[in-house]
């Protein structure tokens, strides 16, 4: 297979390559993700690599050769996951714990017709930012909701709200190899409120990637709700649905594969996590906001310096609060992340937690996480709902 991997390799590193996405790291703390793109420098074609590592993003230019080379060692040791978007056929390789190596290759048709499958590389060294929502492209639901004009224009006042709703599709699209191909995907959205992002979920999803989903946005406004569902019927959105609820309250499906809250204040998130993981959803996208909480609660001596300013308190615990969120599900058996969703200037809480549930199940690591997650919470003397919710049987 590695030299499947190689040819390959020297197929699509080329100047008809539009991406190589490089995933699934084999460490935390270090990068966990590589994006690779042919640019054009001085005449020349090199492949700029940039490594997404925490908040920072690393680039550096190689020639063909010391690409394909590059990316073979980073599939060897740092990444499980690799997805080749080319001019003529697009792959997926993944490895496995063993080393044992799968590669699924398609075809999208020769180099006159590709064209029309697939993006066209672009290769100029400092481009415009690319959006899996295109500016200049109008989107029926984008237009409706304010964001867009009917000509595809970006509206200046929501111009923050298109990139907030194109950096949850980069989420989106990192996740979907969790996502079955085979069978409907069941998908609820707490909280979902004027529902930008469960529209734009559904349009990539379906319209865009063709996956079978069904979505069901969940908030308290009954308004909203209405305008909501009108919207759906509009554009001919047969399987979203929104319905008027309480998240702690909601019993409405028995499985599902993918469940995001975003913006669940305070401890409305700890409850859709905690259904979540009751339902073993494949994929945890959570925006945590308002984590009052553990605010209330926390007390340390040694940390008393500290905590005597109002407002360090208050981020201190927002970020231990979510901290102890993504560690428990870590203990449920997840790959959990802390993620920025939007630049920092915009909001200081829009952290995002993404969880993946581990093909291998707990096993050690949850064990470990389960501890740590009881030696702090002892540590601090706070009782965390979504603790609580999954232990209860246990002293917090």
């Amino acid at each position: 297979m590695k030299e499947q991997l190689r040819a390959l390799l020297e197929d699509t590193v080329d100047s008809g390559l539009y991406q190589i996405i490089l995933s699934n790291p084999r460490e935390k703390g270090k990068a966990y993700k590589v994006k690779i793109r042919p640019v054009m420098i001085k005449d020349q074609i090199l492949f700029q690599q940039t490594v997404y590592e925490g908040t920072k993003v690393f680039h550096e230019n190689y020639e063909s050769s010391d690409m394909i080379s590059h990316i073979e060692d980073a599939l060897s040791h740092a990444f499980r996951q690799c997805e080749v978007e080319h001019r003529t056929c697009k792959a997926v390789v993944l490895i496995s714990k063993k080393g044992k190596i799968t590669i699924n290759r398609k075809r999208v048709g020769n180099t006159e017709t590709a064209s029309e499958s697939v993006r066209q590389p672009q290769m100029a060294h400092n481009r415009v930012k690319r959006y899996i929502l295109e500016e200049g492209k109008p989107v029926p639901f984008l237009v409706d909701l304010g964001v867009q004009t009917k000509e595809g224009r970006i509206v200046r006042a929501r111009y923050d709200k298109f990139r907030q709703i194109n950096r949850f599709l980069e989420f989106i699209e990192d996740i979907l190899p969790a996502l079955s191909e085979e069978k409907t995907v069941h998908i609820i959205d707490f909280g979902c409120g004027k529902s930008y992002l469960t529209f734009a979920m559904y349009y990539y999803l379906h319209q865009i990637k063709g996956y079978d989903v069904e979505i069901t946005g969940l908030d308290l406004k009954e308004d909203v709700i209405e305008r909501c569902n009108l919207l759906a019927g509009k554009y001919g959105y047969d399987k979203l649905r929104f319905l008027q609820g309480d998240i702690a309250q909601y019993e409405g499906a028995e499985q599902v594969d993918m469940v995001v809250t975003l913006h669940a204040c305070d401890t409305a998130t700890d409850y859709a996590l905690e259904k979540a993981v009751r339902w073993n959803a494949r994929v945890i996208l959570s925006v945590p906001c308002c984590q009052h909480e553990v605010n209330r609660q926390i007390h340390n001596a040694e940390l008393s310096a500290v905590f005597q300013y109002g407002i360090v308190k208050e981020r201190i615990s927002a970020l231990i609060t979510d901290a102890v969120r993504a560690q428990l599900l870590e203990s449920q058996g997840y790959d959990a992340n802390i993620l920025e969703f939007i630049d920092m200037e915009h909001t200081p809480k829009n952290l995002l937690i993404r969880a993946v549930k581990r093909p291998a199940g707990a096993g050690r690591k949850a064990g470990q996480a389960a501890r740590q997650v009881a030696e702090l919470t002892q540590t601090l003397q706070i009782e965390p709902t979504l603790q609580k919710l999954l232990f209860p049987s246990e002293p917090v």
